[in-house]
């Protein structure tokens, strides 16, 4: 039994590793990506002056993707707000936690990498994923910092979009809020391109895909290239499965074979005992012993033989 269950954690775990390469390599790191964008959002504060928004540059690898970074101070985000931050309106009444003397709001454009680092299956994004993330101010040069949490205590956060693509027939846009713990949640669209919110992280608009049927007597289309590797992915887990499996029955055989030997030959000893001579026991002292039931030859004497 401990052999099995030993093996059935191998499998498992065998398993769940090549759903998490799967996983890993169908979407980046949306995490990374923020601290990586925090870290040179912050470099465009050569000389920072308070209130206004400075451009950032991102590497090369991720050309596309728009950085931008505003340091406040906390007082006066909570009692002016900012009439506009790029796509984000920001009222009155917004307060950050734990709380800070000054902070940075760190601006995201992820443009054509928003399916990327934010896949979204059945649904397809009518706008670019934008972000809007608050950090200490105290540290121009520091890195990998934790966010802080802002919330508005009054009226809620607008981010205006200003490209954004017509639905399809028949389609409802929705707004998607992208929490920093990886949670999902989806609202109403306002007004045709707005979308509302009472806490950071990333937002898009999206509508829900619907894939179009094929026209009768067409073959359907053949499976898309992720199809395959998904395929790859279930035939090598089958693989390993089956060799576990064929593992575990072998060395169940195995335990068996030498269990049946060792039973067979404890059966012959046992036949073998039974059918043997008993002998005789005698007294010897205050124990018994085994004796012989044969006695050796009489003695005879001499004379006897003679004529």
């Amino acid at each position: 039994m401990g052999l099995l269950r030993s093996l059935a954690m191998l499998i498992s775990m065998t398993w769940f590793s090549f759903l998490s390469l799967d996983v890993v390599a169908q979407s980046g790191s949306a995490p990374a990506l923020d601290a990586l964008l925090q870290d040179y959002a912050y470099r465009a504060f050569v000389r920072p002056r308070t209130g206004i928004p400075f451009e950032g540059v991102v590497p090369s690898n991720l050309t596309g993707i728009k950085i931008a970074a505003m340091r406040l101070r906390s007082g006066s985000l909570r009692t002016r707000g900012v009439n506009m931050y790029k796509e984000f309106r920001i009222p009155i009444g917004v307060i950050e936690s734990p709380y800070v003397e000054r902070l940075v709001l760190v601006y995201q454009n992820l443009g054509n990498w928003s399916g990327t680092y934010y896949p979204l299956p059945s649904y397809t994004y009518l706008a670019p994923v934008l972000g809007l993330l608050a950090y200490d101010a105290s540290d121009l040069s520091a890195k990998n910092l934790p966010e802080l949490d802002i919330r508005a205590s009054g009226n809620p956060i607008s981010i205006v979009f200003q490209d954004v693509m017509p639905a399809p027939d028949g389609s409802v846009p929705k707004c998607v809020w992208f929490d920093l713990h990886g949670l999902v949640n989806f609202s109403n669209v306002v007004s045709g391109n707005t979308c509302l919110t009472v806490q950071q992280g990333h937002f898009s608009i999206v509508v829900e895909s619907i894939a179009p049927r094929p026209p009768p007597g067409f073959p359907p289309p053949p499976p898309s290239k992720g199809k395959k590797s998904n395929s790859k992915v279930w035939i090598i887990v089958g693989s390993v499965a089956g060799g576990l499996a064929l593992l575990v029955l072998l060395s169940l055989l195995v335990l068996w074979l030498q269990k049946y030997k060792h039973r067979k030959k404890m059966q012959q000893m046992e036949k073998a005992a039974d059918v043997g001579e008993a002998l005789r026991m005698t007294p010897v002292g205050d124990t018994k012993a085994p004796a012989a039931m044969v006695t050796r030859t009489q003695p005879v004497l001499e004379n006897e033989y003679v004529p």
